[in-house]
């Protein structure tokens, strides 16, 4: 029997594996009759606030038209690797405190034209002179073929580098980082026409503004034909309509917003803000939902779509699906970075209670919203509230670094005898 639980592209492989296994060990022991599939597409930098999304035709009509898509959906840190880890585990940065990106890197990791990929303990395979999309693609629907040949319930992680900078192996020098913009499959050279017939602008900045932006559009176009491969071969074998099918980014991107160059890690909207497309079982069709939603939510979501009970640690909970569901509906974002940002300085958050505040705040009212606590007879409790300050940034979750902690709740005394 083949594995139920196949991974393709370029995933978190520490976070990743302990949500594999648990859903490994919780599908092959189902008794139901006929438990759905899980498909997980995740992007690289892909923008919301930039509309990239209304430049994939086919991720339109195979994902946001047949399901529901989530405007309000945000990373809780704008970053690859810290947000990839927060998603599969569930759990803030300041949790599993993987808070950057440092050395050492896999030089190949963004190379568009010389992607080297390894499954399992294999040796490494060099795709030099190949597209990594049309790679991933291939490999994708390579497992999904091996997934479908079994008849136990299957998930498949796709995780494509578009639209995220190139950056070639031999830029990876003394210097520091270099990226350049994405590159695009040949056939998607010339997409986004009206962007390059505008009127020339004479400052080169914003010329090089468009240029990133319009090689963005290309890059996504191989990632438009991945999704619309997998979701023909699901149909072809009759399995679309048992199967979940979940499309989002790591991260979002800006590219000249606030005197910006391209990038991302800031709090701002640009960054932080994510399509997040799902299709499956019971899920109305052309719904858009604005309840707030995070990446830290995704993996309790993908527990419930499989039936596992959620995790204690997780610091998520599941994402409501449907307009009726009686899932928890959040008000706030709790959004962190522990690193330099592009031209912003350091960013920093505090908090051990950032997912549910009021509870920590008001544990003996009932206070459930920022409308309950702005009642005037909460007011000298918050004026008397340690003023939040820095005296140094780290690159990690060190309390000691985090500045003033809470210290009493709304009744005086230590916290500690309320939480």
């Amino acid at each position: 029997m083949k594995s139920s639980v196949i991974i393709a592209g370029l995933l978190s492989a520490p976070a990743f594996a302990s949500v594999q296994h648990v859903l490994q060990s919780v599908l092959r022991t189902s008794q139901s009759a006929k438990p759905p599939n899980i498909v997980f597409v995740i992007t690289d930098d892909q923008d919301l606030q930039l509309d990239s999304v209304s430049y994939t035709p086919l991720i339109q009509r195979h994902l946001q038209e047949k399901g529901v898509s989530f405007r309000n959906h945000f990373v809780t840190t704008a970053l690859c690797c810290p947000s990839r880890v927060s998603l599969w585990t569930g759990r803030q940065a300041h949790n599993t405190n993987v808070t950057d990106v440092h050395p050492p890197y896999d030089p190949y990791t963004y190379s568009y034209q010389n992607a080297t990929y390894q499954r399992n303990q294999d040796p490494p395979v060099s795709y030099e002179g190949q597209h990594t999309v049309d790679v991933i693609t291939e490999k994708a629907l390579g497992f999904l073929e091996d997934a479908l040949t079994g008849e136990r319930p299957f998930f498949v992680g796709v995780a494509p580098i578009a639209p995220h900078s190139n950056v070639d192996p031999g830029a990876l020098g003394q210097s520091g980082l270099v990226m350049s913009a994405p590159i695009p499959l040949d056939r998607h050279r010339n997409f986004v026409s009206w962007i390059r017939d505008l009127p020339k602008q004479n400052q080169s900045q914003i010329d090089y503004n468009d240029f990133f932006y319009r090689s963005r559009l290309q890059a996504l176009q191989g990632v438009d034909e991945l999704v619309d491969a997998l979701v023909t071969r699901l149909e072809e074998s009759d399995q679309l309509d048992n199967t979940y099918i979940i499309y989002t980014s790591d991260n979002g991107f800006h590219i000249g917003q606030h005197r910006l160059p391209p990038g991302k890690t800031c709090g701002f909207e640009e960054d932080i803000r994510v399509p997040l497309f799902i299709r499956g079982p019971g899920i109305q069709a052309g719904v858009e939902e604005n309840s707030v939603t995070t990446h830290i939510d995704l993996a309790p979501t993908i527990f419930q779509l499989a039936g596992i009970q959620p995790r204690e640690d997780f610091d998520g909970t599941a994402i409501p699906l449907t307009p009726q569901s009686k899932a928890t509906r959040h008000e706030h974002v709790t959004v962190e970075y522990r690193g330099k940002g592009v031209a912003e300085g350091t960013f920093s958050q505090i908090g051990a209670t950032c997912i549910r505040p009021w509870e920590v705040l008001h544990p003996a009212e009932q206070v459930s919203s920022l409308r309950d606590a702005l009642d005037d007879q909460h007011d000298l409790f918050y004026h008397d509230l340690p003023r939040v300050s820095f005296d140094w940034c780290d690159d990690g979750y060190l309390i000691e670094a985090e500045g003033p902690q809470l210290t009493q709740n709304h009744y005086g005394g230590s916290w500690d005898i309320w939480v």
